[in-house]
């Protein structure tokens, strides 16, 4: 398990900036577009998200455990599911799954008016102590239980979950906002398919089907 207490510095130096713009190239080869993603990637400090351990390898394109069972995602996996999102400034998104609030930074960092939620207590407390999200006031923490959402903030323009469903939530469908899309990885425990929704109507949705990820499981209610 990780321990958080003072294994972190933030400094972002010459060389890590250099080996961001490494990443946000590998990124790139690999399929992702979007200019707007990409310069989000390049702009955030992953090593920032990680203990010192990691700190040498961070700009590496892979996941790192985070304690309680939870990782920090790959960086293509997060530009992936951002690109998905097509996200507008200024839109209200709805993350599933804090984690290590990597992605809910890079989310705010395209101008987007996040609320994200963690059901892990401990997980949830450390980031709110977090130094770097005082960069993003249009970033909200909320612990609670990702299957209920954020019914009082609703509706959502957009909803990006970052844990494998073994299906899609009700309750997250009824959260979104005609127009709006949601990302989630639907799926068993080995690997699940990256969905992408868009609500037509209070009853119809559009579903898309890309490529297949593994991800840690989506669980319900808090720890």
């Amino acid at each position: 398990m990780v321990n958080f207490a003072g294994m972190r510095r933030y400094e972002d130096t010459y060389k890590q900036k250099g080996l961001r713009k490494q990443l946000v190239d590998s990124i790139r080869q690999k399929g992702i577009t979007d200019e707007n993603v990409l310069a989000a990637i390049g702009n955030i400090p992953r090593h920032f998200f990680l203990d010192t351990a990691f700190e040498s390898i961070a700009y590496e394109d892979r996941a790192f455990p985070i304690g309680e069972g939870q990782t920090i995602s790959q960086p293509y996996t997060v530009a992936y599911q951002s690109q998905l999102l097509e996200i507008k400034p200024y839109e209200k998104v709805l993350e599933i799954g804090t984690g290590s609030a990597y992605q809910a930074c890079v989310l705010a960092e395209l101008k987007a008016n996040v609320f994200t939620i963690e059901r892990q207590k401990r997980l949830f407390d450390h980031v709110k102590q977090f130094q770097f999200k005082a960069k993003y006031p249009n970033l909200r923490f909320f612990y609670g239980d990702g299957y209920e959402g954020l019914p009082s903030y609703a509706p959502f323009d957009k909803v990006l979950v970052t844990a494998a469903a073994p299906q899609i939530p009700e309750k997250l469908l009824q959260q979104m906002k005609i127009g709006g899309k949601m990302v989630i990885p639907v799926g068993g425990q080995e690997v699940q398919r990256m969905l992408r929704i868009t609500k037509v109507s209070e009853s119809e949705y559009d579903q898309e089907l890309f490529d297949n990820f593994t991800f840690v499981p989506m669980l319900a209610g808090k720890k």
